[in-house]
């Protein structure tokens, strides 16, 4: 998928997600105000509340009123569990699209 083709909030998704994976954002880290994350991806505020929405139900961030969004007890494992899932899909795929590829072939052959 071409960056063309993210969607704005789904670029602030994926570098919260790959920053809870690298290490850079750890359990209980507030994350920046939805003014600066605008700013910073040069988004609208509902932009960023739909990133942050999606961020709450995938249970990496939990957000309190007035105090702001943070980085929940679970996000790295959550997130490593994500990978391991989407991982596990395309390898599946992969195999089935091997199976498919040599029934084609020998079905050439013969």
């Amino acid at each position: 998928m071409s960056s063309e083709a993210v969607q704005p909030y789904q670029r602030i998704i994926q570098d919260v997600r790959d920053k809870i994976r690298s290490g850079q954002l750890t359990a209980g880290t507030k994350l920046p105000s939805t003014r600066e994350l605008a700013d910073e991806y040069g988004v609208a505020a509902g932009t960023v509340q739909r990133a942050l929405a999606e961020l709450r139900s995938a249970g990496l961030i939990y957000s309190h009123q007035g105090r702001g969004s943070f980085v929940t007890e679970t996000a790295s494992e959550t997130a490593e569990d994500s990978t391991a899932r989407a991982l596990k899909t395309l390898e599946e795929l992969v195999r089935d699209l091997s199976t498919r590829l040599e029934r084609i072939e020998k079905d050439r052959d013969s």
